[in-house]
């Protein structure tokens, strides 16, 4: 049997100054970017504090309070870095690692955490096969790379695996972070689709995650005059 897909439209996808549209597959959470790196004394800042507001409440003492406030600014500051490097949208995902042969055998699986990021590149003007190839190949690291074509046209996937410095105060655990470059039609600019989760060993599952991604990308507004997408 054959079912519809269903798509629940993000307001972005509303957005007349939007340049680009792309659907997440369930398991992913939008982060609000706007609110949680707000200028201080902003609007969107006073709102952010109000939201908090019953978490702090709640806590069951200063200790705990001072903890959380404290693990929440880390969190800002490490998208305020985002931000700086041209990410415009950031997703938490969450999954069940279905694919051990122990899930398999119970129908449970640990839970799995990834970051979808979404982030925009200047280049210098060249043919868009041109551009999505030195995505990959002027950058060191990159290992899995191979060629899409995409609906929305040509694009390269690769991968990278990273490990924090020992003083960085991060966790030592590798990262695998699974790109997906696609250039702009004005042949001026790329976006870059980053999927990064420290659960290594299910790579192939999440290049395949995010090749689904990157196959609903458009730079034409779907919504128009019919389609359905995410911003």
């Amino acid at each position: 049997m054959t079912t519809a897909l269903r798509f629940a439209v993000a307001d972005s996808a509303r957005d007349p100054d939007a340049d680009i549209w792309f659907a997440e597959p369930a398991g992913f959470t939008a982060l609000p970017l706007e609110a949680l790196v707000a200028s201080p004394g902003s609007r969107a800042a006073e709102e952010l504090r109000t939201a908090f507001g019953p978490f702090l409440e709640a806590a069951p003492d200063e200790v705990a309070r001072q903890q959380f406030v404290a693990q929440v600014a880390v969190g800002q500051q490490m998208l305020g870095a985002l931000r700086e490097v041209g990410t415009v949208h950031c997703s938490i995902g969450l999954h069940r690692d279905d694919v051990a042969e122990a899930s398999l055998r119970t129908g449970k699986g640990r839970p799995l955490l990834s970051l979808f990021t979404l982030s925009w590149r200047d280049t210098a003007v060249a043919p868009r096969a041109v551009t999505a190839a030195r995505a990959v190949t002027s950058a060191e690291g990159h290992s899995h790379v191979g060629y899409l074509e995409l609906p929305c046209g040509p694009a390269t996937v690769s991968e990278t695996v990273r490990t924090a410095s020992a003083d960085s105060g991060l966790s030592q655990s590798p990262l695998l972070q699974v790109h997906v470059h696609v250039p702009h039609p004005d042949c001026r600019r790329l976006v870059v689709l980053t999927l990064s989760t420290t659960a290594v060993v299910r790579r192939e599952e999440y290049r395949a995650v995010l090749q689904q991604i990157a196959e609903t990308v458009s730079f034409d507004n779907p919504l128009e005059p019919s389609g359905s997408a995410t911003r």
